[in-house]
């Protein structure tokens, strides 16, 4: 009995050996792009871990979505991307622009050909983003996509909350619940319909009590007050 337990720990360490998340892909030259490139630092910030390119581009790296992948080399722009996912991906590092000291000229003669424009220059792109390599470029600014995706995430969440209100607060769940079936019930709608503050606070929300009380309180108030105020009326324009 203790071979067979033995043996069967000793099948399951190599799979306890990848249990951990890798990310692979290849780093090619932004111009050549068939130019794979070697030496390439790859560099994971969250986890510190560090791999460098073989000879064919391809590296190996331990990670998982939301870390943030560095690419360095000589003579190359860094370029780092943001994962949303750890498909194999394709990176292309741009060459190094040199910036030269000022010279003062005295003397020069000017060529007919340089205010010629090349007419295959392209307007280079400011964020490159692609679901398929699965890493979003950050030429922007990290912190600028990090607000924008959390103003996303904030929508979505709004959004998801909308959508559970309506599916727990509506005409139909109402009737069940309390036996009022008059016309004046979507005025009782209108005006209770919990908000997605009210929902977002409370994680648990009950709405079974959020209708048995605000109904009573609803059925309580003044007739006049048992339905939202009309809208202002627009004067039209002279």
């Amino acid at each position: 009995m203790l071979k067979k337990l033995l043996l069967s720990v000793l099948l399951c360490l190599p799979f306890l050996g990848y249990a951990q998340s890798y990310m692979t892909g290849n780093v090619f030259d932004n111009e050549q792009r068939n130019l794979a490139l070697q030496g390439v630092s790859v560099r994971n910030l969250s986890t510190k871990a560090v791999v460098v390119t073989d000879k064919d581009g391809h590296y190996a790296i331990p990670a998982k979505n939301g870390d943030l992948i560095v690419y360095a080399l000589m003579g190359y722009q860094t370029d780092t991307v943001y994962l949303v996912n750890l498909f194999p991906k394709n990176s292309y590092l741009r060459a190094a622009v040199n910036t030269l000291n000022p010279v003062n000229v005295t003397t020069t003669k000017v060529s007919p050909f340089l205010d010629t424009k090349d007419p295959e220059a392209r307007p280079a792109k400011q964020v490159d983003y692609s679901k398929n390599r699965g890493g979003l470029r950050l030429n922007l600014g990290y912190g600028k996509y990090r607000r924008q995706q959390a103003k996303e995430q904030e929508l979505e969440e709004a959004a998801d909350i909308n959508e559970e209100i309506s599916k727990n607060f509506n005409r139909e769940v109402i009737q069940k619940l309390v036996n009022y079936k008059a016309k004046d019930l979507d005025d009782y709608i209108g005006l209770y319909r919990p908000t997605v503050a009210q929902v977002r606070a409370d994680k648990d929300f009950d709405y079974t009590y959020y209708i048995a009380t605000t109904f009573t309180e609803w059925r309580k108030l003044p007739e006049n007050e048992r339905k939202l105020p009309s809208l202002p009326k627009l004067k039209a324009k002279p």
